[in-house]
This record gives structure tokens, C-alpha cells and sequence, in this order.
């Protein structure tokens, strides 16, 4: 029956997540890449300082060059996500693990990681981009995001009860997530509307009106309910 309402299902917003500096004792494994990040050329200094650099390049044995910060990286990967460049975020979020490994780096960049599976999910690599969050769920059980963005993921897909459970799942590892809170009661909306339709498919005219209410709900969720 979820095919009868997906026209009009309400957007489950993905979790906006800021760990500064936040990772996870665990070591990975990835092949070694020296390549850079980021193909596009870095941004020209301006003034005494950009003056600086250019006569520092002038003498020989001086490297100029600073790497960018694990901030950095993730402020700019996340400005190609938003800009429609997921598919060459995701080779530098690949580039940057690999160095990571290559270094010797231990953990996980908590942050890189809901980058890997926005970009993922951005690119249609659905079945990915949930793996990447219930690798996270294992990882780190006391996030509720990665919980609630695998939510979001099966209600695109139709699958209410997946959804339901993610949801439930977010709110156990942080009772007070009001994100996930909000999407639960979109997902119990969604389930009425479904159940009010089969309702009426068996007979019951009144079911179908509850179901009709709940649809100009979600078309038009800013205009007040007729009684």
C-alpha cells in the first residue's frame, strides 16, 4: 500500500552532524595514496601575507605548502556534496582515507564517515551508503544519527516498518534526539494512512475520509486541518 502515498511523503531530514575532532580507536585498511585531495588549485593569497609565500617559494629549500586540516578537508567536501559534486567528493573522501591509513593514522574520522554515506546516497549508491551507516551503528552505538539517516534512507524506499525500527533505535541511543522524534511521528503518520486505506478498501467509508484528512496533510502540511 506505501506506493498509494509516496508521491506525497514528507521529506525525513538528514542529520546534521558536527563531531569536532571526534574519532574512534580503530585501525583500517586501504591502500597508499600520496595523491592530492583536491584537483581544483588552491585559493590565491591576497595581500602582505600572499606577498610572503611568493618570495618564501623564491629560496630554494623551502616548502610553502600546508597541509589542510582534518576541518578543512571535511568544510570542503561537504561544500562539493552541496554544490552536486558528490560522485568527486567521494574519490577524494576514498583519497583521504587511504592517506589516513598511509600515515599510520589510528581510528576513524567520525565525520568523514557521514560524508562517505551522503555522498553515496547523493551518487545512488543506496545499498552502500546504508552500509556505511550500520557500520556505524556497530562502531559507534551511542550515535543516534547513523540510525536515523539509515531511516531515512528505507522510508525513500517504501519500507516503513525498517524505518520505524532505525527510528526506535536512534531514540534509544539518545532519548532527546529531536530529529529522529520527529521523523518517528512521520512514520506513524505514514503507517495510519496506510492502514486507513486498507480500511477503506474493505469497506469502511469513514476510513477513507481519516485517509483523505492525512493526505492533504502531507501535500499541504502548513494548512490548517478542516474538522
Amino acid at each position: 500500500m506505501f506506493q498509494n502515498f509516496r508521491r506525497f511523503l514528507p521529506a525525513v531530514v538528514l542529520a546534521a552532524c558536527s563531531f569536532a575532532g571526534s574519532t574512534a580507536v580503530l585501525a583500517q585498511s586501504a591502500p597508499a595514496s600520496n595523491a592530492p585531495l583536491f584537483n581544483d588549485p588552491p585559493r590565491v593569497d591576497q595581500g602582505w601575507q600572499g606577498l610572503a609565500k611568493v618570495l618564501d617559494a623564491l629560496t630554494p629549500g623551502i616548502d610553502t605548502s600546508i597541509p589542510l586540516t582534518a576541518s578543512q578537508i571535511t568544510d570542503r567536501i561537504t561544500a562539493m556534496i552541496n554544490e552536486g559534486r558528490a560522485a568527486e567528493a567521494l574519490e577524494v573522501i576514498e583519497k583521504r582515507e587511504a592517506q589516513r591509513t598511509a600515515s599510520g593514522e589510528l581510528g576513524q574520522d567520525v565525520q568523514l564517515l557521514f560524508l562517505k554515506a551522503r555522498a553515496q546516497t547523493a551518487t545512488g549508491k543506496v545499498e552502500a551508503a546504508q552500509a556505511t551507516y550500520l557500520d556505524m551503528t556497530t562502531r559507534y552505538p551511542e550515535l543516534p544519527e547513523p540510525w536515523n539517516n539509515m531511516a531515512s534512507l528505507y522510508l525513500a524506499q517504501g519500507h516503513l516498518d525498517q524505518a520505524f525500527d532505525a527510528l526506535t533505535m536512534a531514540l534509544r541511543a539518545d532519548p532527546n534526539y529531536a530529529q529522529a522524534k520527529a521523523n518517528l511521528a512521520n512514520v506513524h503518520l505514514l503507517k495510519a494512512y496506510d492502514l486507513y486505506r486498507q480500511a477503506e478498501q474493505a469497506g469502511l467509508r469513514a476510513a477513507g475520509r481519516q485517509a483523505n484528512t492525512l493526505q492533504s496533510f502531507f501535500e499541504n502540511p502548513s494548512a490548517p486541518t478542516n474538522r
